[in-house]
């Protein structure tokens, strides 16, 4: 019983050290001026990615932070926040949409949103979520280039 076991845990171990090996690594910048043009924006503002994928929030202009929004991340999720000025790295493994923002510009639309494989997960949820000033304006955009993608 003892050898079965062990062929099983080095069978789990040996999935687990190929599932990250394959994943994937992406920054995410916070900047005063978005090559685009707009003002207080993360680059990318939409991101696609695989669960288990590391998002690197690099806080490339000060005076800014990174944090989940409440309600729009999917059940069973973490919630993260970083530091102001400092860069955050967070892994996600849980499908569906993430919404980002910058706690001091959040009113001012530096948001983002993440998608880690199907945004169904929790999308029409994420969607309901109140959005102050200039971030209900950036997240109505996000949210159609997702449901036009899908």
């Amino acid at each position: 019983m003892r050898s079965t076991q062990r062929v099983i845990m080095a069978a789990a171990i040996t999935l687990m050290g190929a599932a990250a090996a394959n994943a994937a690594e992406y920054d995410m910048k916070t900047l005063n001026m978005s090559p685009h043009g707009g003002m207080f924006q993360f680059d990318p503002t939409l991101l696609r990615i695989q669960p288990g994928d590391t998002v690197h929030f690099v806080a490339k202009d000060k005076g800014h932070d990174v944090q989940s929004i409440a309600g729009m991340i999917p059940d069973g999720a973490e919630p993260f926040k970083g530091e102001m000025n400092k860069d955050l790295t967070v892994t996600l493994i849980n499908p569906g949409v993430y919404g980002v923002e910058c706690t001091p510009h959040y009113a001012m639309g530096m948001v983002a949103l993440i998608i880690v494989d199907d945004p169904s997960a929790n999308l029409e949820k994420a969607e309901a979520v109140p959005q102050p000033g200039k971030a209900k304006q950036a997240f109505a955009k996000l949210f159609e280039a997702v449901t036009a993608h899908n």
